[in-house]
């Protein structure tokens, strides 16, 4: 037995750690293998359409970090109301085949409606330019978190549904005992898409009419037909991306404990 541990714990030490696995390191080279092609480009090809590296990097100095932080505070805050609203209507779904019956071909309407239509019927039936894009952000949102809260719901085991039934709960009991703690997985999941999602539809709702913000930013770059700064942009949204995972994933390990312990 004590050859069995002993010969455990050798193999533990022998895995790498996961700051030095095959993946990260493949990862790391698609980097690399890109600058150096960019840096290529940059090189044989016209300056206007592949700037260098040294004018990106100076074009990134240059960001407002004003636009960087309305945006943020346009995708996050849109973000939480429509996975409130999202859940809420789920609740309401789940507790009501009626319900469900008749409003879920509705809600997949509105799934079915790109976002840049969406942008168009904002643009004419609000004034105000948040308003504008707050309407962008929940109408394209809120579906994918109602759709997946749902699905999650209906997902929890029969079994485990009946056995606290037995119990007489109230359904307030029902749902912060039992529902809830059950789909989070599939929501912290949920907020993952909806984040890749999101990034890309403030931009979008922010091309139009926006005075600030990163969409506004691009707008600007495109008007002075400057690769380098849009690329400047284009990097900083996908460190905001990057970020937000990073935070989305930091919460589900935490709250995923229990598979690993």
């Amino acid at each position: 037995m004590s050859a069995m541990v002993e010969g455990g714990s050798r193999s533990a030490a022998k895995r790498p750690s996961s700051w030095f696995s095959r993946e990260t390191i493949a990862g790391i080279a698609s980097i690399i293998v890109f600058a150096i092609a960019w840096h290529i480009a940059s090189l044989v090809g016209p300056s206007y359409a592949f700037p260098s590296w040294e004018r990106i990097f100076g074009a990134l100095k240059d960001v407002s970090l004003f636009d960087v932080a309305i945006t943020m505070l346009r995708l996050t805050a849109s973000m939480a109301f429509s996975f409130v609203i999202g859940v809420a209507i789920a609740t309401g779904l789940y507790s009501s085949k009626l319900l469900e019956a008749f409003f879920m071909p509705f809600v997949r309407l509105l799934m079915a409606i790109p976002a840049v239509c969406w942008v168009v019927f904002a643009i004419l039936w609000f004034k105000n330019v948040e308003a504008r894009i707050f309407f962008v952000m929940c109408v394209v949102c809120a579906p994918v978190f109602l759709v997946d809260s749902l699905d999650a719901m209906k997902s929890v085991p029969a079994d485990l549904r009946q056995m606290v039934d037995s119990f007489r709960p109230s359904s307030v009991q029902t749902f912060t005992k039992v529902i809830f703690p059950s789909i989070v997985p599939n929501i912290l999941t949920s907020w993952k898409i909806n984040l890749t999602l999101a990034i890309r539809i403030v931009t979008i709702a922010e091309l139009v009419g926006a005075v600030s913000g990163i969409g506004h930013g691009l707008v600007i770059a495109q008007e002075m037909f400057s690769v380098a700064v849009v690329f400047a942009w284009t990097t900083v949204l996908v460190l905001i991306l990057f970020a937000l995972q990073m935070i989305v994933s930091a919460i589900e390990r935490n709250a995923m404990a229990w598979r690993t312990a």
